[in-house]
């Protein structure tokens, strides 16, 4: 699950530099759960031929954020939204008390 959610996440920021084939098992496998032999079936290619693509993939996506960091700035700018909103959250419980 943790992987979906981190390749999904990534794939929303930079799935526009994948090819068009690599968009579409990229969908296939995380986004619509199909088996790679599903994927493979589908396209008529081999279950490794899929794999290879699935591996692909990740790769390309962890060294795009490796190099271009868009996710961790996004994470970044959350934490310290967060972190403001906890903040307002104890200033209104201090002037619900002070009141």
């Amino acid at each position: 699950m943790e992987e979906m959610i981190h390749y999904t996440g990534l794939f929303d920021l930079y799935g526009g530099l994948l090819t068009k084939k690599q968009k579409s098992t990229f969908q296939d496998y995380f986004e619509e759960n199909l088996t790679i032999e599903e994927i493979a079936n589908n396209n008529g290619v081999s279950k490794n031929a899929v794999s290879k693509t699935i591996k692909g993939i990740k790769e390309s996506l962890d060294e795009y954020e490796r190099n271009i960091c868009m996710k961790k700035y996004i994470d970044s700018i959350k934490r310290e939204f967060e972190q403001e909103e906890d903040v307002l959250i104890r200033l209104a419980k201090y002037d619900n008390i002070v009141s």
